[in-house]
């Protein structure tokens, strides 16, 4: 089961935008790789909307309007469930920024953005994502970046279907969340609960938590009060859990 989906579908940013506020553009990751004028153009028209859970930011055939960033919450990329069953391709944690290959092309969405809880996520409009494209360096390598580790995380995430330890499962997708580049403001700690895990993995609240006791006591990962502490990034990324 999934949240409750709300009827507000699609207008986070279109509804309830507003500017961002300096502390939320510090959270902004991409900034720093602007110059003055840059920066100021892209501030300008940098825009930050609520979710509440259940609310979509995008969904799948619609045109693209944003390159979005999610400040704070956490946010679930899925496949169009209306061909079936859901089948999701990566969660989104704070700082991470999604959409670019979909801007990129000016294409419809192919995907839906779905918050797994109260989220606030940024926008910046398509329009000004191709003028830095157009005038900035430091932009276009970080867009370039993104690609590339989106890539590698797409391709992880069909490793991960194929892998029959649920425990191994759940330890690839926390080890996603937990990326330098693609969630740079999650730190060490990553605020989720079993649940939301749940739904991004895939199984139930209680195997999942089942696979967090095996990876604690594995010495991977800490559980703390609301949320989870990464002790050993490289064993959730490509670790075994063979005995011996």
């Amino acid at each position: 089961m999934h949240p409750h989906t709300s009827t507000r579908s699609g207008t986070v940013l279109r509804d309830r935008k507003r500017p961002p506020t300096e502390a939320e553009l510090a959270e902004i990751p991409w900034l720093d790789s602007l110059t003055p004028i840059e920066r100021e153009r892209a501030v300008a028209a940098l825009v930050v909307g609520d979710a509440e859970a259940g609310d979509y930011i995008c969904r799948f055939g619609r045109p693209v309007t944003y390159w979005f960033g999610l400040v704070d919450g956490l946010l679930k990329m899925s496949n169009d469930d209306s061909q079936g069953p859901v089948i999701t391709f990566t969660g989104v944690a704070p700082g991470g920024w999604f959409g670019e290959g979909t801007v990129l092309k000016h294409e419809q969405y192919r995907y839906n953005i779905l918050a797994l809880r109260k989220s606030r996520v940024a926008g910046l409009p398509v329009d000004t994502f191709d003028w830095l494209l157009d005038h900035s360096i430091g932009f276009n390598r970080f867009v370039m970046h993104q690609l590339n580790e989106r890539l590698g995380q797409f391709i992880a995430a069909r490793e991960i279907d194929r892998l029959n330890s649920p425990d191994l499962r759940v330890a690839r997708n926390l080890a996603s969340l937990f990326h330098p580049l693609l969630s740079p403001n999650v730190g060490g700690v990553l605020r989720i609960t079993q649940q939301e895990l749940a739904y991004l993995v895939g199984l139930s609240r209680q195997r999942v938590n089942e696979a967090l006791t095996t990876l604690a006591a594995r010495g991977w990962i800490r559980v703390e009060y609301g949320g989870l502490r990464v002790l050993n990034l490289a064993a959730l990324r490509s670790g075994t859990l063979d005995e011996g």
